[in-house]
């Protein structure tokens, strides 16, 4: 999609970060709360749908507690985002409604996500908002998510929405006005208008850190995100959130922030939620032609090319298939428990009743349930 085709676009995940709202400096950008609200209320007077991604309850959390230090420790950031997902629900829900609109407030975790039942229930919901022309507030549960648990950032999560909501573009407001062509450390740059392809050569203008003014995450995880997205077919553009109407300017299709492009391999709504939900919970090392069939010929993995099973997992798990050198192949749920796998691999299909005492089909992994790397 290029920029003069982003006003096509009628549903849309907006992202806003942290240092847009409560910046480590201290105070709260109370007008911000207005301004983004009036931006998105102007898109939805045009007939848009908009989900709305916040980060911002920590900050606002340790700031009713009166501490100026960001919290460190989990139990902290955890107490912090209770006492701030109120406070910053309430200041959507002020901001919103002099607009003419409701809120709907969303906390998701990665477990939630990762289990298809739940992930399907959470897009019902989206659904149901959207058509109901309420906004759709979503943030992680800071409050009871582990750190084995969370999804990292709420850019992760926003890219992750894009595919529970059905959205066809991701907006990712920042501090910054997109992406340079430098790492921060090295001074001033030049922003990039446009990308392909996020690769690893633009991993690595970000300098690899993680982000600052308060927030979890940075440049590098805003263009992650953008990956998962473009999978899903939405483009993504990461722009500067302190400019009022700069939602309006993206949909205009101006010149303003970094658009990252769709991807041309789209994945079904199944399998992009197969290839970015659940975290792997095991890994089958495969053979050389396994991995051709896998590529080439789109089949499924059968048990005769399954060399080594790690890991101990159950059946509908998700696990990962690597070349003998360690490299991802592919990804996919599992027919067959870790140990059941162990028994087969190696062996033909038609074994698989006489070694196991049932069977679940002839496939390690069906193409339906596969995901290429």
């Amino acid at each position: 999609m290029t920029r003069a085709r982003l006003g096509r676009a009628r549903r849309i995940v907006v992202k806003v970060g942290t240092g847009l709202l409560a910046p480590p400096s201290g105070g709260v950008h109370t007008r911000r709360f207005s301004q983004l609200a009036r931006d998105i209320s102007e898109l939805m007077d045009d007939g848009r749908e908009v989900v709305l991604v916040s980060s911002g309850a920590v900050g606002l959390g340790q700031r009713r507690l009166g501490q100026t230090k960001r919290p460190l420790t989990l139990p902290e950031k955890q107490a912090a985002a209770a006492i701030g997902q109120i406070d910053l629900c309430r200041r959507y829900e002020r901001s919103f409604s002099k607009n003419g609109y409701l809120v709907g407030q969303i906390l998701l975790t990665h477990a939630g996500l990762s289990n298809r039942e739940r992930f399907l229930r959470a897009r019902r919901t989206f659904q149901e908002l959207l058509a109901k022309r309420v906004v759709p507030l979503v943030n992680e549960n800071d409050s009871v998510a582990t750190e084995e648990l969370r999804f990292g950032d709420n850019d992760r999560l926003a890219a992750l929405v894009v595919n529970a909501s059905g959205a066809e573009l991701l907006i990712l407001l920042t501090d910054v006005d997109g992406l340079y062509d430098r790492p921060p450390h090295e001074g001033p740059g030049t922003r990039i208008p446009e990308v392909e392809r996020v690769n690893k050569r633009l991993l690595a203008l970000t300098g690899d850190r993680p982000g600052g003014n308060g927030g979890s995450g940075g440049m590098r995880s805003k263009l992650e995100s953008a990956r998962v997205a473009a999978r899903f077919g939405a483009p993504t553009v990461i722009a500067g959130g302190r400019r009022p109407g700069i939602l309006g300017e993206i949909l205009a299709g101006r010149d303003v922030g970094t658009l990252i492009h769709a991807a041309p391999d789209r994945l079904s709504a199944r399998k992009h939620w197969i290839a970015f939900s659940p975290r792997p919970r095991g890994s089958l090392e495969i053979d050389a032609g396994a991995e051709r069939a896998l590529r080439e010929r789109g089949r499924s993995l059968l048990p005769a090319g399954v060399m080594r099973v790690r890991g101990e997992f159950r059946v509908g798990d998700l696990v990962r298939c690597l070349a003998p050198g360690g490299r991802e192949v592919a990804r996919g749920l599992v027919a067959y428990g870790a140990d059941e796998i162990r028994a087969i691999r190696g062996e033909r299909s038609s074994q698989i009743p006489a070694l196991l005492g049932y069977s679940n089909g002839s496939a390690v992994i069906h193409r339906d349930d596969l995901v290429i790397a």
